[in-house]
């Protein structure tokens, strides 16, 4: 017996209506020591079989006919609060995982099911499952969320509850060798994330980062499968393209909303077939890189504009995510300012500076288009020019301009008003606009709901005093 035997006594229950599939888990499990199970085909049955005798563990199918997997959770949820559940499913985002952590799973697996994951997602349960009778409450309310491998995410600098769950996520597909689509405006790490999930797929080979925005079809062709002698005028020897350098690794292709229509399709073989053409030869070369698109643009939008091929769109959408913007992750700004700070002091020979705190607030109520990128830009200007005590806003490029509200406050002999006031009134603006509707207002303002509310409270507090 293996580390689920003392728990034994209880079943393990697996529902999902592929009968393969329930072979497939519950032959793993079996082989691994775990021989008290019950698989269940029909959703309908689960809750009956659980009145006969409740499971110590269930691992449950997303999709599934009768009573889905995500409203079966919610029952057995209520019911059974501390059964632990292991989500399976065969096609997963971001968006599902939260809300499936929301109402309690504890983890999920992808299908096809890898052994290795499926083990340690149900040794990790069971082992929550023997914690005792402890209340519910007492139990860390990011369980769902806890990082497995967090040095492949040091790099990423957060404490934001989405993010985490991306990276659970990224652990979850990094051992698969489909690709991967990461959305995300500008600047928001969308190269940092496609470096974890090669870090955590172990593959032998590197990561080759390549941007393919601007790129006609030829310079496409030439920079990703290279050519050979007479290809070209000009090429006289071999030239390995890139999908070689990074044989037995991974291929980020970044701006992928921005290829041509005819390198997408020999993109399209690439990933089909693991065949390409390197230019000039009649030789059909083969690769095993794993692919990784990333992009700031919706596809589906340029597909129905005929700029981007559906077929693409499906290929590289085996496993996505979408990185939030800095402005829905204002519990990070600090983090990040602070670790700024201190690599642009260190690099350009200067003090560090005292950081205040009116300085995170008014960056709270500043829309950072360009995301962690910009903020990273806008202080090592700031510190280049910084000379000695706290560093202030007039500093920062850009931090001093609030539009609109500071506009309107600007009076006839010229003065503007300050950061604190300007901020106030557009806030004031924004909510009477709304009628007093907050998650409005923040959308209008940039900002999210919760920094919005932060700033009505401190509003309140100095009209009160």
């Amino acid at each position: 017996m293996t580390d689920g035997q003392h728990t034994m006594d209880r079943p393990i229950l697996i529902v999902d209506d592929e009968p393969e599939i329930l072979l497939a888990v519950d032959t793993c499990l079996r082989m691994a020591g775990m021989d008290n199970i019950i698989t269940i085909s029909d959703a309908r049955d689960v809750i009956r079989q659980m009145e006969r005798q409740i499971p110590c563990l269930m691992i449950l199918d997303l999709n599934m006919p009768h009573i889905n997997g995500h409203r079966l959770l919610k029952i057995v949820r209520k019911t059974y609060p501390r059964i632990p559940v292991i989500i399976l499913t065969g096609a997963i985002d971001v968006d599902i995982a939260v809300n499936c952590m929301k109402i309690g799973a504890m983890d999920y697996v992808l299908k096809p099911v890898e052994e290795t994951r499926l083990l340690a997602a149900v040794k990790q349960a069971l082992a929550y499952g023997n914690m005792g009778n402890k209340p519910k409450h007492s139990l860390p309310s990011n369980l769902f969320a806890q990082i497995k491998n967090p040095k492949a995410f040091a790099h990423i600098i957060t404490q934001d509850e989405k993010m985490h769950s991306i990276f659970h996520y990224v652990e979850a597909i990094a051992p698969s060798s489909q690709p991967v689509l990461i959305f995300g405006e500008t600047g928001v790490g969308k190269e940092l994330i496609g470096q974890s999930i090669h870090t955590l797929s172990r593959r032998k080979g590197k990561l080759v980062v390549v941007n393919v925005a601007g790129l006609d079809d030829n310079v496409f062709s030439d920079t990703l499968f290279g050519h050979v002698p007479g290809a070209f005028t000009g090429a006289e020897k071999i030239r390995p393209g890139l999908i070689e350098q990074a044989a037995g690794g991974t291929l980020l292709l970044d701006e992928i909303g921005d290829l041509a229509l005819s390198s997408q399709i020999k993109l399209l073989r690439l990933l089909q077939e693991r065949e390409y053409l390197p230019l000039g030869s009649d030789k059909v070369s083969h690769s095993d890189a794993r692919i990784i698109a990333s992009t700031n643009l919706d596809l589906w939008t340029l597909e129905k504009k005929g700029t981007f091929r559906k077929d693409l769109i499906y290929r590289l959408s085996t496993h996505t995510l979408t990185l939030p913007p800095l402005r829905d992750r204002l519990l990070d700004l600090p983090l990040l300012l602070d670790r700024f700070i201190c690599q642009a002091a260190n690099e350009l020979d200067k003090p560090i500076p005292e950081l205040p705190k009116t300085l995170i607030e008014q960056m709270e109520t500043y829309p950072f288009k360009g995301n962690v990128r910009e903020l990273k830009s806008m202080v090592y200007d700031a510190i280049s020019r910084y000379r000695k005590g706290p560093i202030t806003a007039d500093l920062f490029k850009g931090l001093g301009t609030a539009e609109s509200g500071a506009k309107a406050r600007e009076d006839r002999s010229g003065s503007l008003p300050t950061l604190k006031e300007a901020s106030r009134e557009l806030v004031e603006k924004a909510m009477k606009q709304t009628g007093g509707n907050q998650s409005a207002a923040a959308g209008i303002l940039g900002i999210s709901q919760q920094a919005l509310s932060k700033r009505l409270q401190k509003l309140k507090y100095s009209k009160d005093n």
